[in-house]
């Protein structure tokens, strides 16, 4: 009689340890605001998809072209995952399979440029991204890295100043976008610099992709040779990238330089839970879900305003407030530790021309993407921002107990009122 491999169903059974750990970091989620802003809460529907059976199923190349047998149903979710993509933000080549933001950008890298070839990119410290050719990361390595910074008083990016670098550095590629610019960008003017020094220009949207979907950030495609960003964030899917481009000029090289170029195998599953993202994007609702996500975010600022504490560019056209620390005498991460100890996370975070060790660091970055999809609205937001000014201050002061009583009370009520 052949013998036969079961496999438990039952987690807690397979593996307490993991079990268990799943379990606390769902009642952790549940009972905290998550403000970090590159997080979100996906929505059943695309939970479903990413623990599909469909995870099970490898596949390399595209669409009706793979190098294994079996993908028929993969087929389908891939290519309703390109149609959607294409459709919400208007463009004619959309490549669904990065697994990452980075790897994304790694595989325009692979197209337009070659190592050696110079980058111009936004600072980190002034909200620009590790992938843009910071000096610790692959594309730092690879490139002659640039980078252009804001203006020191508004925080802002001064394009006339952008521009007299990029005609000094003379860039083979110009790089807008990042991961704590907390303002509207003006892509066809960062288009028009990177035209006149025959620059190719890329937009890194990873943190904005979702209130561009949802009409209330600019959208790039129409302006740059190529665009990436991720499916978490606000575009509230999984975990993963995505390349558009308003042609399909870069076409043929953008799919070589994803498989074989960056990437092995794909993850069906993900593609799965970014289709069923897509779509939920392409939905009336998710451009309400968009609107007040900003509303939420002025919300927010403006009171941290009114409390004295410096935000960085004078407020926010995003989901993300970035506050400057300076003048309260503290550093980001001993905001952090305060606000987590009130059970709402944050993440310490350069401000323009920080310090450049992290441990230094005077700012903490805000987001208010995962708390706007459980429910909350400006006044929550207002009321949040309340007490995460008290818990600044008393950090500043060293008398947190109080503020921090107070602070989770505050919490554990919203968490009560907008479950996770």
């Amino acid at each position: 009689m052949p013998m036969k491999t079961e496999i438990s169903s039952d987690l807690a059974e397979t593996d307490p340890l993991i079990a268990q750990a799943l379990s606390d970091e769902k009642t952790r989620q549940q009972n905290q605001i998550e403000l970090i802003a590159s997080e979100n809460i996906v929505s059943p529907a695309v939970r479903q998809a990413l623990g599909h059976e469909m995870t099970n199923k490898t596949l390399e190349g595209y669409p009706g072209n793979r190098f294994h047998s079996g993908g028929q149903f993969v087929d389908v979710v891939e290519q309703a995952a390109i149609d959607r993509a294409r459709e919400l933000f208007g463009a004619e080549y959309a490549n669904v399979q990065p697994h990452s933001g980075v790897q994304s950008n790694q595989a325009v890298f692979f197209t337009l440029v070659k190592p050696g070839d110079r980058i111009l990119s936004l600072d980190l410290a002034a909200g620009g991204h590790l992938s843009h050719g910071a000096k610790a990361n692959l594309s730092g390595r690879w490139f002659e890295s640039h980078h252009y910074t804001v203006d020191r008083d508004t925080g802002l990016m001064n394009y006339d100043r952008i521009e007299a670098q990029a005609r000094e550095v003379k860039p083979h590629l110009l790089i807008a976008g990042g991961s704590a610019y907390p303002r509207d960008i003006d892509f066809a003017r960062m288009a028009e610099i990177a035209n006149a020094v025959d620059a190719r220009f890329l937009v890194d949207m990873a943190h904005v992709a979702g209130l561009v979907a949802a009409g209330v950030y600019p959208n790039p495609v129409p302006h740059a040779d190529i665009v990436t960003c991720t499916t978490t964030k606000t575009l509230r899917g999984p975990r993963g990238g995505m390349i558009l481009s308003r042609s399909d000029a870069f076409a043929k090289k953008l799919q070589s330089a994803i498989f074989p170029g960056v990437q092995g195998s794909l993850h069906s599953n993900v593609l799965a839970a970014k289709a069923v993202c897509l779509g939920e994007a392409l939905r009336p609702e998710f451009r309400d879900y968009g609107r007040q996500v900003v509303a939420n975010a002025r919300a927010l600022a403006d009171v941290l305003i009114e409390r004295g504490i410096r935000i960085v560019g004078g407020g926010t056209d995003t989901h993300m407030v970035l506050l400057d620390l300076t003048s309260k005498g503290i550093n980001g991460k001993q905001a952090e530790d305060a606000l987590t100890a009130a059970n709402i996370t944050s993440n310490k975070n350069p401000i323009p021309f920080d310090n450049p060790r992290p441990a230094d660091w005077v700012g903490l970055r805000l987001g208010v993407s995962a708390a706007t999809t459980r429910g909350l609205k400006q006044a929550e937001l207002s009321e949040l921002g309340q007490c995460i000014a008290n818990m600044i201050d008393a950090a500043a002061h060293g008398t947190v107990e109080q503020a921090t009583r107070e602070a989770r009370q505050t919490v554990a009520r919203l968490c009560e009122q907008y479950p996770a």
